[in-house]
């Protein structure tokens, strides 16, 4: 029978082990941020004198800040784990739990509770906190020139043909992305492989004040009905009317994946498919890479905990080398991965989850290798 002291004191080593796991984790994270945000002032200097320090602070750090913590997270778990779990073995600590009847598998459980807690922070921020956040970043830096990429979109867009809903095509010869028109627009309605409605105009606007996303106003129109026998035309120079579709749809920015939430994205995805839309690769890699990132705490944990927790000679240098070189391997290998789906040699969801498929055997491996 199991003596209540020892229950306690099994609940104070995982209360314990969290604690270290993830008051190491906030520590690297918040003092790597430090470093990064001093490097990215000091390389962007002359480009932040034109912006006020309130614009500084709130628009730009605030939400580069986080974009940056979920970029690194894996590197942040693997540091975390190899500094204070080394410091145990080192301290002899592992060795008393062990003593007490603990095994390794047990002492496993406080340390992938404080991954799961990781990876739900994480996916949080991905899914939620930045993609809000993006659009004020990117604003700012397309403002004042420190973005890599331009989102301006004032040139338009040219013979765009998209599927508004089953059976319905629409088609635009030309989109003028400021004025937010499009130049002789037609829209075709089938049933089957019949030819239902047939409408043409010399224009359409998206209206962005309506209440509903869809609305339209179309002028200079023409609408044949060629649902009966006979047919019939009715024209007009002006129509509100409800088209489902938005400029956002066939209008893709540069970074516009940042800025949806993971739900938006899932149903962005979707919608782009039935219409027979191509070009989603980016949208699709974004989403997928939300979750297998957030995943990828609980491999790195495994190993993590497996390298470091046996109490060896010559400190714990040689296990942040481990780390730093399996941590910055994973971020390599999702670079990479990344690749094969933008040229459409893989999926996007097999080359987001490539990393993870690759580290699963080696975890496997040191789990079974790590002190028992």
């Amino acid at each position: 029978m199991k003596s209540p002291f020892r229950h306690r004191l099994l609940k104070r080593l995982d209360w314990y082990i969290i604690k270290k796991f993830l008051g190491t984790y906030f520590f690297t994270i918040a003092l790597i941020i430090v470093i990064m945000v001093v490097f990215d002032f000091n390389e962007h200097i002359d480009k932040l004198n034109a912006a006020s320090a309130k614009e500084i602070i709130f628009e730009y750090y605030l939400n580069f800040i986080p974009y940056f913590i979920n970029l690194f997270s894996p590197l942040f778990v693997f540091i975390a784990i190899i500094f204070f779990t080394s410091k145990l073995a080192e301290n002899s600590e592992i060795i008393a739990m062990f003593s007490t009847g603990m095994s390794f598998k047990r002492m496993m459980i406080p340390y992938m509770l404080s991954a799961a807690l990781i990876a739900a922070f994480t996916l949080y921020l991905g899914s939620q906190v930045i993609p809000k956040g993006s659009i004020i970043r990117l604003t700012f830096e397309n403002r004042y020139g420190l973005s890599h990429y331009n989102r301006d979109n004032s040139g338009g867009a040219y013979n765009i043909q998209l599927e508004v809903e089953d059976g319905i095509i629409a088609y635009m010869e030309s989109y003028n992305h400021e004025t937010r028109t499009g130049y002789r627009f037609a829209l075709d309605k089938f049933e089957g492989k019949k030819l239902v409605s047939h409408m043409t105009a010399r224009s359409v606007t998206y209206d962005t004040l309506a209440a509903d996303k869809y609305h339209w106003k179309v002028r200079n129109y023409l609408i044949r009905d060629l649902s009966s026998n006979i047919e019939s035309i009715s024209q007009g120079n002006d129509m509100d009317t409800i088209i489902r579709f938005e400029p956002g749809d066939f209008m893709i920015e540069n970074g516009q994946q940042e800025t949806m939430s993971s739900a938006e994205l899932r149903d962005y995805i979707r919608r782009q498919k039935e219409r027979g839309m191509g070009n989603i690769q980016d949208f699709e890699i974004e989403y997928h890479k939300r979750y297998a990132m957030s995943f990828a705490a609980f491999i790195l944990t495994v190993m993590g905990v497996s390298l470091s927790s046996r109490k060896r000679k010559g400190g714990m240098g040689l296990y942040l080398g481990i780390g730093l070189g399996l941590s910055f391997g994973y971020i390599l290998f999702q670079t990479v991965s990344q690749e094969f789906a933008i040229t459409g040699a893989m999926s996007a969801f097999w080359a987001e989850w490539l990393p993870n498929l690759i580290y699963i055997p080696i975890a496997i491996f040191l789990y079974i290798k790590a002190p028992k």
